[in-house]
């Protein structure tokens, strides 16, 4: 069958500013990130917080994202960079592609916790902030598999079907990365959605964007042909991404019943001082008072057995005379 129309691709993975080269795939991962912190910073303001706090939570979870998203791909992939005829130094090339989203949100997830910790705010709501921003920055992200031609699918003569010409006999295939960047922004645009209508907190807009997005992911990734590892038929990615979903909408479920709504305070004030938390001044003030409150309370537990016996020798004198008797030594008038 004749093929009328199809994606074409670059015929470099190298753009160009000026004298300094710049791959397509990082190129498409940093604008990603970007817009992730602007979303999230402003969804976090929205919410309560403060502004620039996503921006210094980033410095942590950009890192440890890009790390844990390459050490998965290793991981999974170890063959093409271990054994014969390979170099375990092109596993450190992340420039020429090769990363894993999970590892990226596993990553991401404990430099964003160890940030959130630093700050005295909880994970949750933070994760919620940045939950769309996340799937948008995944859906420009994944054009980095366009630039590098990898990670397609099958062979196919679709309209949409993309061009390959890294030698394979077949010149067109399934755009998975353009699938996978529709999804991711169809996602994003769920999550905002929900998270206005139905006030999304404690995580749950975080957990309805994993959820949405390994949906996703798992028909996708059945029609890659990339090499990947198999487990009773399915990919490695593939059972990835349906335990991944059951433990997210299992979280929503359990989430909703327990912490209903939204957070009412998610970042607390620095220039505030945390009750219960007291400097030494303070401490020895306390003790003094204390102390004082204690000696008055002793004088005046010293001097209460003296009254009673002052008012019933009183008493006494006034029982001796009476009634009427005042009245009968009174002269007549």
């Amino acid at each position: 069958m004749e093929i009328l129309a199809s994606i074409p691709s670059p015929g470099e993975s190298e753009i160009h500013l000026g004298p300094l080269p710049l791959r397509g795939y990082a190129l498409c991962i940093i604008i990603g990130v970007f817009l992730a912190i602007w979303l999230g910073g402003r969804r976090w303001v929205a919410r309560g917080g403060k502004p620039g706090t996503v921006a210094d939570i980033a410095v942590w979870a950009v890192p440890f994202g890009l790390v844990g998203a390459r050490l998965y791909h290793v991981i999974t992939d170890y063959q093409l960079y271990f054994g014969e005829g390979r170099d375990w130094v092109d596993s450190f090339r992340i420039w020429d592609g090769g990363i894993g989203i999970w590892g990226a949100i596993a990553g991401g997830a404990v430099g964003t916790w160890i940030a959130c910790r630093r700050r005295g705010i909880a994970l949750p709501p933070m994760a919620d902030a940045l939950a769309p921003g996340i799937a948008f920055a995944q859906a420009i992200g994944r054009w980095g598999n366009w630039f590098n031609q990898e990670l397609y699918g099958r062979a196919t003569d679709v309209p949409w079907a993309v061009e390959i010409d890294n030698g394979l006999d077949q010149g067109t295939f399934h755009p998975t990365f353009l699938y996978e960047s529709l999804w991711c922004v169809g996602v994003g645009v769920l999550v905002i959605w929900a998270d206005r209508r139905f006030r999304l907190g404690h995580g749950r807009a975080f957990a309805l964007y994993v959820a949405g997005y390994t949906a996703g992911r798992f028909w996708i990734e059945y029609l890659r042909i990339d090499e990947a590892h198999e487990f009773f038929g399915l990919r490695l990615n593939n059972w990835t991404a349906v335990i991944v979903f059951a433990a997210a909408v299992l979280y929503l479920v359990l989430s909703a019943k327990r912490s209903p709504g939204r957070e009412e305070n998610v970042e607390p004030d620095p220039d505030a001082e945390p009750a219960g938390d007291e400097t030494p001044a303070e401490v020895e003030t306390s003790a003094e008072a204390e102390e004082t409150a204690g000696e008055t309370a002793a004088e005046a537990d010293a001097e209460a057995p003296e009254k009673p016996a002052e008012a019933k020798a009183e008493g006494g004198a006034d029982a001796g005379t009476k009634p009427g008797d005042e009245d009968a030594k009174a002269p007549a008038s």
